[in-house]
Order: structure tokens, then sequence, then C-alpha cells
């Protein structure tokens, strides 16, 4: 089995997500490939525990990353900083020549994605991902079967959103997602936004123009010392776009939503596909249950059928049993390291987001922030 050893900057909860899906490697049954921890990297010393206590592998502790590129002991990173660091960390980790997978929204504006992504076009050797979980549950992963065999026939609407309630406390203490200066400017969009783009785009659903409004419901939130300090940025955004059926070239109504502040939604995924032939939707609120319609003529009723543990890539873990998310990351990695040395993914569906659909991504939030400036309809 081939061993990829990794890096990883950035050791807060998806650096740690990641370091499970590391030591539980094994759960995985068909896998040429596995993930080996070499290096870690934060400037809290404090967080670098919870890793040499639990992976002998590590060689090099550092708070310096440039330290942890220069090592002959890695070979990829596994990228998790705040957004205004994107274009400077990821740079340095192409040209170091290291595979990566870096967390969206793949720098802090589009100028800075445009500037990574100009790197990676000199650095065609080097493997490049971007993280996000969300069609790797399985009844996303039959969505997406269905997609491939054109089962929903002409699309009427789709309609795709991650909400979340963390925010609806007005005294829940400013952190770096609420400012401006390192989340930026697309607010909730960039933070959230590219998980309900990812199965969409993957389709190759492209939005050819966005009419978004965005809202910014706490203005104000309490800092450390429990000052009120201004909080500028997006906490809800809802995206109204036509985007193109490939398979026949008609427009549809795409919609899009990322939120913070949804009362009594904890980290909810939704999709919803409805076509001419089939219709199909999917919430993590309850994340066994697929429902789908399936139109030949005469009655219209949705099947629920409670999915187990069917996934892209095998395990030991028997069909009739739940998938969590830390299935979800760990699937996400296993796609990773096949596409990284295999050459290609297991399938359309079963792959992480492209450097191309992360641009897409910035173009539509790029746009939407001139739609709701504006009040109109944007171009993407």
């Amino acid at each position: 089995m081939k061993k990829v050893r990794f890096g990883i900057i950035g050791l807060g909860l998806m650096g740690r997500e990641f370091g499970s899906a590391v030591a539980r490697w094994c759960h995985l049954t068909g896998m040429n490939a596995r993930p080996e921890i070499t290096a870690v990297c934060a400037r809290n010393p404090q967080s670098y525990k919870w890793f040499t206590d639990n992976f002998e592998t590590i060689k090099v502790v550092t708070d310096d990353y440039r330290e942890l590129l220069a090592s002959e002991e890695v070979d990829a990173v596994y990228c998790a900083v705040p957004h205004h660091l994107h274009q400077q960390f990821y740079i340095d980790i192409i040209e170091a020549g290291k595979h990566l997978l870096g967390e969206k929204p793949f720098g802090i504006d589009k100028p800075a994605n445009d500037a990574i992504n100009e790197c990676i076009s000199k650095h065609p050797e080097v493997f490049v991902r971007c993280s996000s979980e969300f069609p790797f549950f399985p009844p996303m992963q039959r969505i997406g079967k269905m997609i491939e065999e054109d089962a929903f026939g002409p699309i009427i609407e789709v309609n795709s959103g991650f909400l979340h309630s963390s925010d609806l406390n007005p005294n829940k203490a400013i952190n770096w997602k609420r400012m401006i200066e390192y989340n930026g400017e697309y607010g909730c969009l960039g933070d959230l936004g590219l998980h309900p783009c990812h199965m969409p785009f993957k389709a190759g659903w492209t939005p050819k123009n966005v009419r978004a409004i965005l809202s910014n419901l706490v203005p104000e939130r309490p800092d450390k010392e429990g000052n009120r300090v201004p909080c500028a940025t997006w906490d809800n955004g809802t995206m109204l776009c036509d985007a193109e059926d490939p398979r026949s070239g008609q427009l549809f109504p795409l919609t899009i939503k990322a939120q913070r502040i949804a009362p009594g939604e904890t980290d909810t995924w939704y999709f919803e596909i409805k076509g001419m032939k089939a219709c199909a939707r999917w919430s993590s609120s309850n994340p066994r249950r697929f429902e789908v319609l399936e139109y030949t003529g005469g009655e219209q009723a949705w099947r629920h059928i409670d999915m187990g543990w069917e996934v892209a890539f095998e395990g030991i873990t028997g069909p009739i049993f739940e998938f969590g998310f830390t299935d979800a990351i760990q699937q996400m990695w296993a796609a990773f390291l096949y596409e990284l040395t295999e050459g290609q993914p297991k399938s359309r569906f079963a792959s992480c987001v492209t450097p191309e659909e992360a641009a897409l991504t910035h173009r539509l939030f790029t746009a939407a922030l001139r739609s709701h400036a504006q009040g109109t309809v944007e171009t993407v």
C-alpha cells in the first residue's frame, strides 16, 4: 500500500478530524494508499499535544509553516487556516512541491483565488483539491448516480443549502469568522457557501446569473473583554440563479442558501432536485432518510428510504448501520488519496472540489455581492 506523508497546518477542529480519519484508516478495505501524519504546525503550542500524544509518526512540530514545507518528511499538506492566509500559504505549499487539500473558500476573495489558480497552472505536477464533505453521505451518492443516469429528465429546479443557528445568540463573542479582515467581504458565503455549491457544480449546473439577498442580522457583538464591537460580515445569504442543464441546454432556477442564523438548525445540509421524470431530496437533519419520487404516469408519491452505510469507498461497517459526519470526513480523504495516487477520481461524485469549481464559487459570490449592493441580477 502506498504511503502518503502529510503535514497539517492549522490544528483546530478540522485538523483533528483529519487526524481521527487517519488513525482509523484500517476502517477502509479497498484503498491502495494510506495517509501518515509526519508534521504539524500551529501558532498555539497547546494544540500540539493531542497530535503528538496520538501519532508516533510525527517528526516535525513547529510554529513556522515554512519549516514544515522544507521537510523531506512531507509529501502533502492539509491546510486549515483563516481565509486571509489562504493566498500566501497555498501558493507557498504548491511552490514547495507539496500536494494540497485546502479549505474553502480557497482565497479570501476573487483576486486571491485568481493568484492561487495561477500558481496551480504553473505546477501541474502538484495535486490540489478543496475540502467539502457534503456529497459523501449515502443519499447524496445515490442522487449522484441518478444524475449520471439521467434519471431526473429535464430539470425543473434545484435547491441546495447549508444552515446553522450558531450565531442566533447576539451575545456570542465575535471571532475571526465574523471579521471582514480575516473572513472577507463574502461573510457567510465564503465560510459556508462552497458546501451547497459542491453538488450542483459537480453535476455541471453552472450559474449564468444571480440575484442575491444578504443579511447582517447582528451588527455588533462583544469581544473577549465584553466590549461591543462592529460585526460587519453577512450572517445569511440567499442566491437565486439561472443555471443551465448541460443535457438539454435549458435554464432552470438554482437556489443556494448559506445561513449562520437559521433558528433550530444545528449544522444542516440539504439538497433537493426536481425533474420531469423524478425528484429527490435529502437533509442532514435526518441523515439516513432518502426521499425519491419517480413519475411514470398516474399517481405521484414520495418514497422514503432509510439508507445505511452505502458508500463510495468500502469499509468494514455493515450496510445496515448508520453513516455519520466522521464517516463523511474519511470518505472525502479517501477520495483525495484515491485521485492523487490513481490519477483520476473513482467517480464524478466521489471526488473533492476542484480548483476550477472553487473558482466558480468566487465568480458567483463576487457577483452576489454586486447583486445585493445594487438590487440587480448580475452575470456570473
